[in-house]
């Protein structure tokens, strides 16, 4: 346990997040994701939803604000307006942690190829389908 890190950011995935660059992606998956298929590197959080572990990755994670895009969502099947629950869920908690960065949806030919070269994919236990996001680290800027 450490002082003002979520547990649930465990050793593999804090270390997974302090040795990505600037520009590297993060995927976060549900558990019905093929993760051990798609993954560099495969991080498992069995018996945790996606939303807590969104909210504990970008409560430490800075998203890239150099792109005019660095937040994007599984959409359901080939409709990209549709916005299932668990996606309403994801713009919440984004807005939250990064109110000027919008949650861009992804059609699955252009999310799985972007999931497969992420740094990372955190397969969480989330039950609900379609509960995946892809996030951009951004930079901790220099104290003025």
């Amino acid at each position: 346990m450490l002082k003002g890190i979520d547990p649930i950011l465990s050793p593999e995935l804090l270390a997974a997040l302090r040795a990505m660059g600037h520009g590297d992606e993060i995927a976060l998956v549900d558990g019905n994701y093929p993760g051990q298929e798609h993954a560099r590197r495969l991080v498992r959080l069995d018996g945790h939803h996606l939303i807590p572990v969104l909210d504990a990755i970008l409560s430490v994670l800075p998203i890239d604000d150099f792109v005019p895009e660095a937040i994007f969502r599984a959409t359901v099947k080939q409709d990209k307006d549709a916005l299932d629950p668990v996606h309403r869920d994801i713009i919440e908690c984004c807005r939250r942690h990064e109110p000027s960065q919008p949650v861009v949806p992804l059609l699955g030919p252009e999310f799985y190829p972007r999931v497969k070269a992420a740094h990372t994919v955190v397969q969480t236990s989330e039950p609900r389908l379609y509960g995946n996001v892809i996030l951009r680290k951004g930079v901790i800027y220099p104290a003025r």
